[in-house]
């Protein structure tokens, strides 16, 4: 574990990182559900784990994302928080608050859709 583990996790969950989102971020473990799969993204968006984004995005839908696209939206967004709004099985409602590169504060609410393959989450995609 980094210095970074004590601190609390970027996922909004309360949880220090290290016992939340950094395991899934780093590979040593898997989310369980799509709300962790959800929470753990969204710390890969904070942390710049660009790899994390792409690994967990449904392989049917990955040819859709471009890394170098996704560092340079997350790399000019000062992330503020997450807030889960609702869960299920296989949807995650959120809304992310985030600074763009303009400085203009940002509510990016989504309905996310995801789908698990084997014993692995994966997200499809949001509206």
């Amino acid at each position: 574990m980094n210095s970074g583990s004590l601190e609390l996790c970027h996922c909004g969950s309360q949880k220090p990182f290290g016992a939340c989102c950094e395991p899934f971020l780093e590979g040593t473990s898997f989310p369980a559900t799509a709300e962790e799969l959800m929470r753990s993204r969204y710390s890969a968006y904070v942390t710049l784990n660009v790899p994390y984004i792409i690994e967990t995005t449904s392989p049917k839908f990955r040819k859709y994302y471009s890394p170098k696209s996704i560092m340079e939206w997350a790399s000019n967004s000062t992330w503020i928080s997450l807030e889960i709004l609702s869960a299920s099985e296989k949807r995650v409602k959120f809304v992310a608050t985030y600074l763009d590169e303009t400085g203009q504060l940002t509510r990016h609410t989504e309905d996310s859709r995801f789908e698990q393959i084997g014993e692995r989450w994966y997200f499809m995609d949001g509206k």
